[in-house]
């Protein structure tokens, strides 16, 4: 086959969505297939495009197999509803007018969402290039954004209401990354088009290498409670500073963050102000170097607030860790705690239950047997259910009976 692949985030820049970008374009030219990627400059979550792109509207680069072409977006640091606005909208623009010189044919165009608007683009060249339209929902949006209150102007709401059910309807297919948004869209009606193809990870990438770093950090001689991911409002970065500052008498257990996001400004100010010697604020690391900070930790957590929306939520960084044989301290509620007690891989605490995560923390470092054995068990169970190469065989078996 040969697909036309929407994402607005792609590596180089990190997060969720990035990595399951690249893992599922590489397995598909793997596989066999010809993958084109439209993403966007990179500049997320910093909002600032790096030198080598400036004064450029479009730049392409062949990427292990994967045809990768990069546009100009509005990107900038202040995050803001009309800043966001134009971000999304550039690149809806941007990469529909990019995609329109590429030479056809293709079979497929693939848009994952959020962000919402690739769909605009994703239809009109499916459309242009006679193409099957296929649509990833990664996250139900505008239903996340009004939960999560980063959305309230009720007309905006419902033009976008309308929008996100005219792309379900005009999908040749939709693909789901969780049971949940699975079932609110069959609910919707769209039960036929729905397929589910889940998070996983990259088991090649992602194993235990040992606890090297945990020296050269200098923490040998601590309990390492590591978080790792975007450092958002979503996470309830609040929690787990409360958390960090109620274990600051545990002198052997150190927390370290790794990441950028909305909210790192507010979290190091925490930091300083309350004189959290217990915690290291690290930058993003790049993802290659992931596991080695993830096998330095002792356990992990995987935070979200507590808000139904997440009852469906299938964080991806929960199967990074589990490949990297460390226990998950997962609060999140539903279909992520229903995955994590059947691997048998970690502690689920209720989302923002302080003292909950205090007494998961304290019983993993006061059991290191059972911490291994929850590793270990993590490891066999993505090994078995979850990597990124079962996801794409998944995928591409989806594609092809769409395109007989």
């Amino acid at each position: 086959m040969r697909i036309l692949y929407l994402s607005q985030y792609f590596p180089p820049e990190i997060g969720a969505t990035q990595t399951r970008a690249i893992e599922m374009t590489l397995n598909l030219v793997k596989q066999g297939h010809d993958v084109t990627v439209l993403t966007e400059f990179p500049n997320h979550p910093k909002g600032i495009i790096p030198a080598e792109y400036k004064n450029k509207l479009v730049e392409y680069e062949l990427l292990n197999g994967i045809h990768v072409y990069r546009s100009w977006v509005y990107a900038r640091p202040d995050k803001n509803f009309y800043t966001r606005m134009g971000f999304y909208l550039s690149y809806m623009l941007t990469a529909a007018i990019t995609g329109s010189f590429l030479k056809g044919p293709y079979d497929v165009v693939y848009a994952t969402s959020p962000p919402f608007f690739v769909g605009v683009s994703g239809l009109w060249l499916s459309r242009l290039k006679n193409a099957k339209f296929v649509f990833e929902v990664r996250d139900l949006w505008p239903e996340s954004a009004v939960e999560l209150g980063e959305l309230s102007n009720s007309k905006f709401i419902k033009w976008a209401e309308k929008l996100e059910n005219y792309y379900y309807k005009k999908a040749d297919a939709i693909i789901s990354v969780t049971g949940g948004i699975r079932d609110k869209l069959a609910a919707r009606g769209y039960r036929k088009k729905v397929k589910v193809v889940l998070n996983g990870t990259n088991t090649e990438l992602f194993s235990n290498k040992g606890q090297a770093l945990k020296t050269q950090l200098g923490l040998q001689d601590k309990f390492v409670v590591l978080y790792a991911g975007i450092i958002g409002i979503a996470q309830g970065m609040d929690q787990l500073c409360d958390v960090v500052e109620k274990m600051k008498s545990s002198k052997d257990v150190h927390f370290v963050f790794i990441g950028e996001g909305p909210v790192k400004s507010t979290v190091d100010k925490i930091k300083r102000e309350k004189s959290l010697t217990n915690l290291t604020l690290l930058e993003e690391v790049p993802r290659e170097l992931i596991p080695a900070y993830i096998s330095a930790a002792d356990c992990c957590l995987v935070p979200l607030k507590k808000n139904k929306l997440f009852l469906g939520a299938l964080p991806s960084k929960m199967f990074d860790v589990m490949a990297c044989e460390r226990p998950v301290i997962l609060s999140v509620d539903g279909e992520a705690r229903s995955v994590l007690e059947d691997a048998k891989a970690g502690i689920f605490v209720e989302p923002e239950n302080i003292d909950h995560m205090i007494s998961a923390i304290q019983k993993l470092r006061n059991n290191p047997g059972l911490s291994r054995k929850m590793g270990k068990a993590g490891r066999s169970y993505v090994e078995q259910y979850f990597s990124r190469r079962q996801k794409a065989q998944e995928l591409e078996q989806i594609l092809i009976e769409l395109t007989n």
